[in-house]
This record gives C-alpha cells, structure tokens and sequence, in this order.
C-alpha cells in the first residue's frame, strides 16, 4: 500500500478515537438529583352550612329530686327495693309494721257504730219525749178550761202545766243527745278516715319515677314522723343540664329563643365523641355580675340514662348557622411567621403555600373565612417534609409512611 493511502486512514482513526474519548467523557460527567416526590394525606375544601355555636362548661342536675321520709312512727319490717337501681312512680319502696294502726282502725270503726246505735237510741227517748210532751200539754190545756169552770182547783191546773212544760224540756233534752251523737260520730268517722290513712302510710311508694341512692335506713330500726330521709331518689328522665355565657351572647339568645326552641349538645368527658340532645328551656331572669354571664339551663330527655346527675359536661348552645362556608379539616391549617396558611396542592401535584383567615373551629373542622375555595385541594398530613414547590403523591389517610429520605 502507498503512502498516499495510509495517511487518511490513520486520519480516520484518530477521528474514531477522539470521539469515543468524547463520549466516555460525557458519560462520567455528573447529572443534578431530582427532588424526590413526597407522600402526603390530603382533602378538598368542601362548602357546608356551619352552625354558630357557645362552648361552655355546664353541670347535670336532676329534673326532680325527693326525700322519702316517713308520715308515721312505727319499726320499719321491710325495704322493697335494691339501692341505686331504678324505681317507678308507685313502686313499694318500705313497709312499717302495720299492726298498732289496725287496732286503731278497728277502734275508730268501732266508735262509729257505737255513736250510731246512740243516735237511734237518742231518737227513740226523743220520740216518746215529743209524744209525751204534746199529751201533757193536751192535759194541761184541759185542766185550764176545768179550772176556769171551777170543776178543778187551781194547784191541779198548775201541776198539769208543770208537767207539760217537764215533758217538752225532756224533749229539747233528747234532741240535744241526739245533736251531741251525730257530732260524735262525724268525729268518729273523721278518726276512721285519718286511721286509714295511717294505714296506708304504713306503705311508702315512690313519688316519682327515678334512680334510688344509697339507703339511708335499715329494716328493724324504728322511724318517726317526719324524721330524716329513708332514701333520695333522683329523676334522670329528664335531666336538667346548667351552664352559663358571657353576657355579650344574651340579646342573640333572647332574640332567638323567641321563635323557636334553641338547640343544646352536651359531651359527657368520659365519651367525648357521643352528643346527647336537648333544647334550651330556662333564661335566668338576671346577669351575673360578677362573673358578667347569663345562667340558662336546658332539658334533655335522657331516654339512655347517659347524663348523670352532678356530672360535668361540655355544653354547646347552637346560635344560628352559616350556609355557605368553606370548611377545611382542621389539620390541614398551619402556624407560621406570617401568620395561618395551608399548602395548596396544584393541578400537577406541586404545592404552594397559600395564606388563609379561618374563623372558628367545629367539629375537627376549621371555618375558612379567606383564602381557599370549594374544590380546592389542601395537604392534611406530612406538611413537615414540605416546602414551596414540592411534588407530593397523595395517600389515603391513616396510610402515611415515612416515605423515602
């Protein structure tokens, strides 16, 4: 081969060479990392209608209470119910002996048919005392005539008189015994009555229908009138639940309440997630000036028997409602330097930092007063590994891993 013909070849080869060494270059130089794709929870901004509502702390009182306390003396012989369980209008609660209060029925009854046979006995003398009278005074009245005649002498005609006005006093007599007897025996029957009613307080039955407490007193031991109470009984169907709000609220709850029946949660603090519900019923009729706060009580139903008496509650009084608002949940609104802010997802999965204005949180809730619209996406969970910009992958709820780092 010529000269001529080597010379380009070689040329060819350095060529072939020098890119090769070009691309092994481009291939060894470094590239950027991409930022990596951050998991996150989120949720749409949703328009719902948000009730205005009062928060306070309220206490649970009985609609009812009353202690049973015995109208009689007597051994108390037996107690009809379990303490603390739940008793109706009605039920036997105690028994006193009822003996001494038989015989003094028996007694009373007794008398009663005694003042009556003196009644009948009564009118008998008083109707021979009438019949006698008026033959004494028909005899007297004829030895008038006869004396006036001379037939009989004066002393005759006296005695005669005597004796008729002795029969018509015999029968004032009689009439008065029989006034005093049927007095009697008004009396008497008065006495049956108050022994059955004696009677029938040897029986103490529940005054209302509610929840017993502790006994108070034990069968055997002896009771008197009116002494200290056998055992209180709380009605808890209904219940009463009272609470108190600053008195700036009063004029909304008064203007309210007039139209229509104010509705009232309360969230016992051993089951914080169950409302029971009830309505306000009682507006104090004066403000606490010391405190500058309105007492208002509401009644619940209390048909589960979850509202106990003496038990403290989180009461919420619904005002009004706001149709309309824009609602996000509440851990989706974050603190910063600048104030409260959400980060706002994009249509293609990047998040901004958007300033929001919420107002005032319900139910794991937060009201968005500004800067967010219905539709609108928010990160509800792993904000803290995001910045302005990021790219997320959005994961269920409850799901969130720690993701790559």
């Amino acid at each position: 081969m010529s000269l001529s013909f080597r010379f380009p070849a070689i040329l060819v080869c350095a060529g072939i060479v020098s890119a090769l060494s070009g691309c092994k270059q481009e291939q060894v130089k470094p590239q950027a990392a991409a930022p990596p794709v951050v998991p996150v929870s989120v949720a749409k901004v949703t328009q719902e209608s948000v009730p205005t509502e009062l928060r306070v702390v309220g206490t649970v009182d009985a609609s009812s209470i009353v202690q049973v306390k015995s109208q009689i003396a007597g051994e108390l012989v037996k107690v009809g119910f379990t303490e603390g369980e739940n008793v109706s209008k009605g039920d036997l609660l105690f028994q006193i002996d009822p003996r001494p209060y038989e015989e003094a029925l028996r007694q009373a009854e007794a008398n009663v048919v005694r003042d009556r046979a003196q009644i009948v006995q009564s009118e008998a003398a008083l109707a021979r005392d009438s019949a006698q009278a008026r033959f004494n005074e028909t005899d007297a009245a004829r030895y008038s005539e006869l004396q006036k005649s001379g037939v009989v002498s004066k002393s005759q005609s006296d005695q005669s008189r005597t004796n008729a006005d002795v029969a018509r006093e015999a029968a004032r007599v009689s009439q008065a015994s029989i006034d005093s007897a049927r007095a009697a025996l008004d009396a008497d029957i008065a006495a049956v009555a108050a022994a059955k009613l004696n009677l029938e307080y040897c029986q103490i039955h529940a005054p209302i229908s509610g929840r017993t407490g502790n006994l108070l007193v034990h069968a055997g031991n002896l009771v008197k009138v009116n002494d200290v109470p056998m055992v209180i009984i709380h009605q808890v169907k209904p219940v009463f639940v009272n609470f108190s709000v600053p008195e700036q609220h009063l004029a909304a709850v008064r203007r309210l309440s007039a139209n229509r029946r104010l509705g009232v949660r309360a969230f016992a603090r051993d089951n914080p997630g169950q409302a029971a519900s009830g309505a306000l019923s009682v507006i104090d009729n004066a403000v606490d000036t010391t405190t500058g706060t309105i007492h208002l009580k509401a009644t619940f139903e209390n048909t589960d028997g979850a509202l106990w008496p003496g038990q403290f509650v989180t009461t919420v009084l619904t005002l009004d409602t706001i149709q309309n608002a824009s609602v996000v949940p509440a851990e989706a609104v974050q603190n910063g330097q600048q104030g409260q802010f959400v980060y706002l997802v994009k249509p293609d999965n990047h998040v901004e930092v958007r300033p929001v204005t919420v107002g005032r949180p319900f139910e794991n809730k937060m009201l968005i007063d500004k800067g967010l619209a219905p539709g609108d996406t928010v990160v509800t969970d792993g904000q803290l590994r995001l910045f302005p910009g990021a790219q997320i992958h959005a994961v269920e709820p409850g799901k969130l891993g720690t993701g790559p780092s």
